[in-house]
Formats: C-alpha cells, structure tokens, sequence
C-alpha cells in the first residue's frame, strides 16, 4: 500500500486504465493510441486530464508459463525486457499526466528478473503506487478535494446469471462488496485484473420524512456529497473496474483467455469528470 498526494486543478479528468499487455499480439493497439490521444485532448469541455494506470503493462508469460504460446507472442518483443522498454515508449506521452502506476500480477511474476513495474515507473519519473494505492487529491491551496483507491486486484467477478440485467446487477454489486470494505473516505474505489468494465455508481434513493405539519419526500442525492469526509457510505461511493486493452479473439490465433472459455469482454477505460472539486460521474470508454 502506498499514500500519494497530488495537487490537481479544481476542474479535471482522471483517466483510470490498465493491463495493456505488451508483447500479446492480441494488444489493441489502435485503442491504447486512441486512449492517448484522448488524455493529451479536452474532454467533456476540460483539458486538464491526468491518469491513474492500475498495471499488467506487458505480457510477460515466459516459454515455461502454461499461458504461453509462440502464435500469441509479437514477434517486435518477445522478451519480458523488450516488452518492458516499449511500455516505457508508449507512455512517454503521458508520462507527466500519469500519477502513478500499481504493481500487478504479471510483472510480479517475474520477480527474479527484477522489479519491472518499478523500473517503469523510476524511466517515467512517476510514483510506483504499489499493489494497493491511495490517492490524496487537494486543490491549488492544498485543500482536500477528494480521495481515490485503487488496486490491480486478485478476486474474479464472473456472473453466470442468464439475463443479461441480472448478470450486470450481480457483477457491480460483486465488485461494490469487493471493494467497499477497503477504504473508507475514497469516493472512488478502482480495481483492474478482471478485464471488465464495470460501473457501480450512487442510486438516489426516495425517503419520507416531515416539516412539522406535512409529510414531505427527498431523495439520498439531492445535496452534494461531503467527498472530504473520514467516512463515505458505501452507497455514496464510486465503484468501478477499469477494462483492458487484450482482445479475446485473433485471427489465426487462440489466447489463452479463449482457451480458458472466458465470456466476450467490452475493451476499454473509464473517464473520472471532476468539476468545481466534485467527482460529477464517470464515464465508460468502450473501443471497437
């Protein structure tokens, strides 16, 4: 667990992504390019864009790792190190918006090699944010704007239900029983791994109550959230798992997530808009 504190305009875009998966021929290129271009572009009428980069960075699956297969591998880099350099070449454009990047499980397998996300992070110059993060977001003053957790995470959310309504309200309720436990004061909670997109936001919630005299009815989101405070409820929170960029399918080729069954995945990232110092909403990204 690492705690960064960073100091943001009081109108920006945290862009939230992760396992972009250097070296797998079944990389979205063009998405990740398209992610790039949209962080250094105005977004929902704002320009100050930053990121948060939840891990998986390269492949890094060796000819001894049951995952591995030759017609997955890009034949540009082959190699862990090879994969490790060009994740470094195609952030270098963002690199000054990146706040920081988690350790993942990729990476992580390959510690004998060396500590590859830290050395990512130490040629970008941006803060390695360990497994689990913290972020403390203040304004230009220093005053405490709102707080963010993220982890590249471990547990699956995998709903077998047979309508398509029910499976999403089975997985963003997964992930918010996941997530809520961890920290607190974040109004935001973010974990990656999984390779879905998925949104749990706040739901307004009608309530009665009365002035003295008459019965009278509001909602839960009426007022603006206090985002500073020591406890959120946990039905006031952001919960999200940030998508991939690792296509399930290849022409002429089987990965190992098409081996494993997995279902089809939406490829993406998810978009924070924080306005006047408030997190508004957050936005899905989905890539052809």
């Amino acid at each position: 667990m690492r705690i960064i504190t960073k100091r943001l305009p009081a109108n920006h875009n945290l862009f939230f992504y992760s396992c972009d998966h250097e070296g797998n021929i079944l990389r979205h290129d063009k998405g990740f390019e398209q992610m790039i271009h949209m962080m250094l572009s105005e977004y929902r009428g704002c320009k100050n864009n930053y990121a948060l980069d939840l891990g998986d960075p390269i492949e890094a699956i060796q000819v001894d790792d049951p995952r591995y297969h030759y017609s997955t591998v890009n034949p540009k880099t082959p190699l862990p190190m090879l994969q490790m350099y060009q994740a470094i070449k195609h952030r270098k454009p963002i690199a000054h918006l990146i706040l920081g990047m988690n350790e993942s499980n990729h990476p992580r397998k390959l510690w004998r090699f060396g500590p590859i996300t830290e050395t990512i992070c130490n040629e970008l110059k941006i803060p390695f944010a360990t497994w689990s993060s913290k972020y403390i977001l203040r304004d230009s003053r220093g005053q405490l704007m709102y707080k963010v957790y993220t982890t590249h995470g471990r547990l699956a959310i995998n709903s077998r239900a047979r309508d398509p309504k029910q499976r999403r309200l089975t997985n963003e309720l997964t992930l918010k029983n996941q997530l809520s436990p961890m920290m607190a004061d974040c109004i935001i909670q973010a974990k990656a791994h999984i390779h879905k997109i998925i949104n749990c936001h706040p739901e307004s919630e009608l309530y009665m109550t009365d002035d003295g005299d008459k019965i009278k009815q509001g909602y839960t989101q009426d007022g603006e959230i206090d985002q500073t405070a020591s406890y959120i409820h946990p039905d006031n929170r952001y919960y999200i798992a940030v998508g991939s960029f690792l296509r399930l399918y290849g022409e002429g080729v089987s990965g190992y997530a098409e081996i494993a069954e997995y279902p089809p995945i939406e490829l993406g990232f998810q978009i924070a808009y924080i306005r006047n110092k408030h997190v508004q909403g957050i936005d899905p990204i989905y890539l052809d």
